[in-house]
């Protein structure tokens, strides 16, 4: 009796296992793959519209907070994967990607909203449909906060059961539209990769490193401070060998320049041009072994994790690292891109800083910095419920705007959003330790989703089949327009007006959808890491257009 109650009769207890059961199943089917393409998460939704049709449901207090925890979880995960590159992804070259990813989702919003005047369907249900199409879950949970929001706290089913028609076919539908571009180019392998060359952008977060020979009489007799000054760019001397006796030592900003010295410098790669035409030039084929031999004190190099909380939002130029141990620091590797090391550079915590100098040196530095990897595996929960309360404020805060016959809210999807971003990326100058695992962000992001599915799809199921069978099968179809059109047009606009390698439109796409498994395809066929990149540089300005266009939407079917 007390196991038949326990799924039958609301509670905690009748809640939990429901939401766990349907959880576990779902993620149990993701292991399914239609070739290479995977429904993912989406399972657990699938589930969950099962079981409720069959009348397994939880409590509507109860459904409700999951929801909006979940998506809470998820959205703030996002935030904080996204940030650190947000505002870098509008520089040059990364513009152009994102006005074209914004062409994709304004062109996709659109189509829904004239579907739903030209047949009038649901602006709601057009509104599921349309995330559906377009694989974004983040968008679903907006457009739901959003409406209980402004209807008192009552939800409405036809969202998660327009997104459960459409995002079958909506996965589909991208990789389709990104093989159709394919012959529509006529693609050739070989051509593409030349012209992405041709097109390669001029910035690039990446730094190298370069031997240059002092040619130039103008610098001669200059120290290394001034020949930073007057290159006017990022640069770092990290060894300078003296042309009179061929010795090696870590040169000082007041280290004077001398016509034949050698300087190891580590720059842009764009800006490795301009400091070896004020130099002298650049020298092929160096032995760097011969760097360390000149050196009486047993040079080395050794990269080294910043871990101690006290140098978070601290610049390089106030620890006085050259000055006080007597190494230099040559560059910065942070999310995965290496930083030149300007003075000005703030450090965070999870950055990997290379110093070069004695070895004995290198040691008392790791205690200044930390180096204690193990202490990165401790997320920062301070910081994230921190970040997750102002999110929440944030989203809950009205704000009115002309013509709208209710005031506006980010919600409890744009809020947490906005307030992640901004702490990830200005954290640090707070002086607050926002660095969080990549597996403790992962474990965020799947538990969120999870979660919301979950209770989405407990909720969706009462009713699903009549409504599909009830005009709903028109919905497919719409879906796939609505994915489909946006994304052949604005590709050839990319090609033709902009002049993008087809590598480069496929992962815009597949980043504006914000579709992994589009983007799994698209590197299957580059062989390389051009469709990632540009996946990258659109993903985090396309999530945040997608949850504030579904707010938008809401609001506009009052």
């Amino acid at each position: 009796m007390w196991f038949v109650n326990l799924f039958t009769q609301p509670g905690v207890a009748h809640s939990v296992l429901l939401v766990s059961l349907v959880i576990a199943a779902g993620l149990a089917l993701s292991r399914i793959k239609f070739g290479s393409v995977s429904l993912g998460v989406t399972w657990v939704l699938f589930v969950g519209i099962v079981a409720s049709h069959f009348g397994l449901v939880i409590d509507e207090t109860t459904s409700h907070f999951i929801k909006e925890f979940g998506l809470i979880l998820f959205i703030y995960s996002i935030g904080m994967e996204v940030g650190p590159g947000f505002f870098s992804s509008f520089r040059e070259g990364g513009l152009s990607l994102n006005l074209l990813a914004t062409g994709i989702i304004l062109l996709g919003s659109l189509i829904a909203y004239g579907i739903h005047l030209a047949t009038g369907e649901d602006l709601n249900a057009m509104i599921g449909v349309l995330y559906g199409a377009v694989t974004n879950t983040p968008g679903l949970g907006a457009a739901q906060q959003t409406y209980s929001d402004i209807h008192d706290g009552a939800s409405n089913a036809i969202f998660a059961q327009g997104y459960a028609v459409a995002y079958p076919l909506g996965v589909v539908g991208i990789i389709l539209s990104i093989v159709v571009l394919r012959y529509i180019f006529r693609t050739n392998i070989e051509k593409e990769n030349d012209l992405h060359e041709a097109n390669v952008q001029k910035h690039n977060d990446g730094v190298i490193a370069a031997t240059i020979e002092v040619c130039n009489e103008g610098v001669c007799g200059k120290t290394i401070s001034e020949v930073q000054t007057i290159s006017s760019r990022r640069l770092v001397v990290t060894r300078l060998m003296h042309s009179a006796d061929g010795n090696v030592e870590m040169p000082s900003a007041n280290t004077i320049v001398r016509r034949g010295d050698r300087l190891y410098v580590v720059a842009q790669p764009e800006d490795i041009d301009a400091i070896a035409t004020l130099l002298g030039r650049v020298l092929e084929d160096v032995d760097y072994g011969k760097w360390n031999e000149g050196h009486s004190g047993d040079l080395s190099s050794t990269r080294i994790v910043v871990t101690n909380a006290a140098i978070q939002g601290r610049r390089l130029k106030d620890l006085n690292i050259r000055q006080v141990f007597g190494v230099t620091v040559s560059r910065v590797k942070r999310a995965g891109i290496d930083l030149v090391a300007d003075p000005m550079l703030m450090l965070n915590i999870g950055d990997r800083v290379t110093v070069v100098g004695p070895a004995d040196n290198l040691k008392r530095v790791e205690q200044l910095l930390g180096n204690s990897v193990k202490r990165l595996d401790t997320p920062s929960l301070f910081a994230t419920f921190i970040g997750i309360a102002l999110g929440v404020l944030l989203g809950s805060m009205p704000i009115f705007l002309p013509g709208m016959p209710v005031p506006v809210k980010l919600g409890l999807a744009g809020g947490p959003l906005i307030v992640s971003i901004l702490l990830s990326r200005f954290g640090p100058q707070l002086h607050l330790v926002t660095y969080t695992t990549t597996s403790v962000k992962l474990l965020m992001r799947e538990m969120g989703i999870s979660l919301f599915m979950a209770s989405v799809g407990l909720s969706a199921g009462v009713g699903f089949v009549d409504t599909v069978m009830n005009g709903g099968l028109w919905w497919v179809l719409y879906g796939f327009i609505i994915t489909f059109v946006p994304c052949v047009l604005v590709g050839m606009l990319a090609r033709w007006l902009f002049h993008r390698s087809y590598f480069t439109i496929a992962g815009m796409i597949s980043g504006s959808m914000t579709d992994p498994p589009a983007l799994a395809y698209s590197n299957s066929v580059c062989g390389n890491d051009q469709a990632s990149v540009a996946y990258a540089t659109v993903y985090p300005l396309s999530m945040f257009l997608r949850v504030l266009a579904a707010q938008v939407l809401v609001l506009m079917a009052l």
